[in-house]
C-alpha cells in the first residue's frame, strides 16, 4: 500500500485541501493524460491548469478532462504561470499545493512519495529530484552541466546538498503557498525559489522521482539556452542573497 493510501485510510489526507498546479504552454497532446493520471493517483486533488497563452487546444483539452483552467492573455513564462496557481491556492485556502508540468514528464504515481514528508509535518517544501536515490535520468550534456553547476551554487547558498535545483516537480504546505503566492521568480524560477524558501527559513527536502521521456511538444530549453540559463540564474542567485523579503501573511 502506498504512503498516500495508508494516510488516506487514517483520514489525514482527506481532511486537507490540496491543489495540483499544472503550468502548460501548447501541451494539448499531453495535458488530458496528465490530468487523468493525477486523478488516478489521488482523486482528492483539485486540478488547476494555467494555460500560459497557448496557441493550440490546451485549454479545451484540460476542460474536457475535468480540470479548472485559468487562461493567461499571452505567454508570460513559467514563473508567472506557477505564481498564478499559488495565488489561487492562497485565495481559496488550500493547505497543500503540488506543481506538476503539463508535458507528462512528471509521473503522478510519485505523489505519495512527494506528500509523505509534508503530511508528517517534517518539511514545508518537497522537491522531486531526478538525481537522488537510484534514479538514472541523464539529460543532454549541456543541460547536465548547467544543472551540476547550479546544484553546487544552490547547495552553497542554502547550506545543504541539492541534487536537482531546477526540478519543477514540487509540493508545499500552507507556508509555501503563502510565500510563492506573494513572491515567485518569473524567469527560469526553480533554482531561485529554493533560495527563497531557505531565506524564509522554511524546511525543504528532496525525494527521488521518475522523469519520463517527453512524448509531445518540445522543450523550450535548447543547448544555447542552457548556457544562458546557467549564467542568468547564477547571477539571480547572487543578487537574491542580498535582497530583503517581507514576512509571510495569510
Amino acid at each position: 500500500m502506498s504512503v498516500v493510501a495508508e494516510t488516506l485510510s487514517e483520514g489525514r489526507v482527506t481532511s486537507m485541501s490540496r491543489l495540483a498546479i499544472l503550468p502548460a504552454f501548447n501541451e494539448e497532446g499531453s495535458i488530458g493524460r496528465v490530468i487523468r493520471e493525477i486523478r488516478a493517483a489521488d482523486p482528492g486533488f483539485e486540478i488547476l491548469v494555467i494555460d500560459d497563452g497557448s496557441l493550440d487546444g490546451t485549454a479545451a483539452e484540460a476542460e474536457q478532462a475535468g480540470a479548472g483552467v485559468v487562461s493567461l492573455p499571452y505567454n508570460l513564462g513559467i514563473g508567472a504561470a506557477v505564481q498564478t496557481g499559488y495565488q489561487y491556492a492562497r485565495k481559496n485556502g488550500f493547505e497543500i499545493a503540488v506543481q506538476i508540468d503539463g508535458d507528462g514528464q512528471h509521473d503522478p504515481r510519485d505523489l505519495d512519495r512527494m506528500l509523505a514528508p509534508l503530511l508528517r509535518g517534517e518539511v514545508d517544501m518537497v522537491i522531486g529530484s531526478r538525481f537522488c536515490g537510484e534514479r538514472h535520468y541523464r539529460p543532454p550534456i549541456g543541460r547536465r552541466i548547467g544543472i551540476h553547476v547550479l546544484s553546487a551554487v544552490v547547495s552553497l547558498i542554502v547550506r545543504r546538498r541539492m541534487t536537482d535545483p531546477t526540478s519543477g516537480f514540487r509540493a508545499v504546505n500552507r507556508k509555501g503557498i503563502l510565500l510563492f503566492a506573494r513572491n515567485y521568480p518569473h524567469d527560469y524560477p526553480e533554482a531561485e525559489a529554493n533560495v527563497l524558501v531557505a531565506r524564509h527559513r522554511l524546511r525543504l527536502v528532496e525525494v527521488p522521482v521518475t522523469m519520463r521521456t517527453r512524448e509531445t511538444g518540445r522543450s523550450s530549453i535548447t543547448a544555447l539556452r542552457s548556457l544562458y540559463y546557467m549564467i542568468k540564474v547564477s547571477l539571480a542567485l547572487f543578487v537574491s542573497m542580498f535582497r530583503r523579503y517581507p514576512a509571510l501573511e495569510d
